[in-house]
C-alpha cells in the first residue's frame, strides 16, 4: 500500500485552527472563481464571500490571495481559514497519556471529536492539543469517532509522521477495544453464543463509507473488507441496573464504524448508539449514556527505536458489569462463576 503524502497548505495554523482546501472544476458555468465558491456555498452569504475574495482571504497553493476576477481554470485549490462558528464547550476534557519529540498520546473522552467537522472546530481534540501543546504541527496518525472514547495518537513532527502512518496503513498496531450491549433475551450462559456463532466470534462483511450518509453501508454480496473477533469478557448487572455484556473487540481493520456494524449484526448492539442497528432521530448528546465503545489498548513496534510500546486507557465504561453481583467472565469458551 502506498503512503499519501499530503498537500502542504500555504497558509499556517492559526489558534489551533488549519486552513480548508476546496478543489475547484477547471471548467463550468462560472466566468470566475469567485463565482463557483459564491455558488458552491450558496447557504452563506454572497457579499461576505465576495468581501473575502477582495479582502485576499482566498489564496492559490503559491499562498498568493485570488481577486474576485480570477477565471475559473486558473488554479485547481483555493485555501482559506473557515469563520470560527459559536461552539458550546464540550464538558469533558482529554487527558495526555504520553509526551515526546515524536508522539503525543491521548485518552480522549466521548462527545469530543478527533478533527474539527460539522458544528465542531475549536471544540475538537487536535484544536485543544494544538493550543495546549503549542504546537501546530500536530496531526492524528488515526481517529476515533466522537461518540467514541479512548486512546488516540498524534504525530508530533511532520519528518518522523510517515512512519507511524505506514504502522497503521500495513495494519502493524494491535487495537483492543471493549463494548458493552445490552444482554441479549435468548443468552445462555452454558452455552454462549452470538447470533448462533460460538464465542469467540471473528466476524466478517463488506462496509463501505458514502458521502453524504451517516452510516456505513454493507453489502452483503461482495468480498468481505471488515474483520473483527468479538470475545465476551463477562456478563451482569450495571450500575444503573441493566442486564448487560461487556464485550472486548480486536479489529483487523478499520472501516467506518466497523465495530458498531459488527456488533449490530450479531443482535448486541452498543448501549447509547443511535446510528445501528436503527437510525434514531437526531437529538441532544445524552452525557448520562454515552456510547459504551472504548478504544482500550494500542500496541505497536516502534518504527524508529524498534521498541515495543504499549498504551492502556484510564477511562472504563460506566455501564459495565458491577462485579459481586453473579456476573460471570468468559475466556475463549471456557466460563468462570466470579
Amino acid at each position: 500500500m502506498m503512503t499519501r503524502v499530503s498537500m502542504p497548505s500555504p497558509l499556517p495554523v492559526k489558534n489551533g485552527v488549519g486552513p480548508t482546501r476546496l478543489r475547484l472544476p477547471a471548467s463550468g458555468p462560472w466566468a470566475t472563481i469567485a463565482e463557483y465558491v459564491v455558488a458552491r456555498f450558496d447557504h452563506l452569504n454572497a457579499d461576505d464571500l465576495y468581501r473575502r475574495f477582495d479582502a485576499g482571504e482566498i489564496v492559490g497553493t503559491d499562498g498568493r490571495p485570488i481577486g474576485r476576477g480570477t477565471s475559473l481554470g486558473a488554479h485547481e485549490f483555493v485555501w482559506y481559514y473557515r469563520d470560527l462558528p459559536d461552539e458550546d464547550p464540550v464538558p469533558f476534557h482529554e487527558e495526555i497519556l504520553h509526551i515526546d519529540d515524536d508522539l503525543v498520546v491521548i485518552d480522549k473522552p466521548h462527545f469530543l471529536p478527533t478533527t474539527p467537522a460539522g458544528r465542531y472546530l475549536r471544540e475538537s481534540a487536535l484544536v485543544r492539543l494544538r493550543t495546549r501543546l503549542d504546537n501546530p504541527d500536530l496531526t492524528p496518525i488515526h481517529r476515533l469517532d466522537r461518540a467514541t472514547a479512548g486512546l488516540v495518537m498524534f504525530s508530533a513532527r511532520p519528518v518522523t509522521r510517515g512512519a507511524y502512518q505506514s504502522l497503521f496503513e500495513k495494519r502493524r498496531v494491535v487495537k483492543v477495544y471493549e463494548a458493552v450491549s445490552a444482554l441479549p433475551p435468548e443468552w445462555d450462559p452454558d452455552a454462549p453464543t452470538l447470533a448462533r456463532h460460538a464465542i469467540p466470534v471473528v466476524y466478517r462483511n463488506h462496509i463501505e463509507a458514502r458521502r453524504g450518509e451517516l452510516r456505513a453501508i454493507v453489502d452483503d454480496l461482495r468480498e468481505p473488507n471488515a474483520e473483527t473477533t468479538v470475545e465476551v469478557r463477562g456478563t451482569g448487572v450495571s450500575a444503573s441496573g441493566h442486564a448487560v455484556l461487556q464485550t472486548i473487540l480486536r479489529p483487523r481493520t478499520g472501516r467506518m464504524h466497523q465495530l458498531r456494524v459488527h456488533l449490530a449484526a450479531l443482535g448486541i448492539g452498543i448501549l447509547g448508539d443511535r446510528l445501528y442497528p436503527e437510525l434514531l432521530p437526531e437529538a441532544p448528546d445524552d452525557h448520562a449514556l454515552p456510547l459504551q465503545l472504548l478504544a482500550r489498548e494500542l500496541e505497536f513496534t516502534d518504527p524508529l527505536s524498534g521498541a515495543t510500546r504499549r498504551f492502556v486507557t484510564r477511562r472504563s465504561l460506566g455501564e459495565a458489569p458491577l462485579s459481586g453481583r453473579g456476573d460471570r467472565r468468559y475466556v475463549g469458551s471456557r466460563i468462570t462463576p466470579k
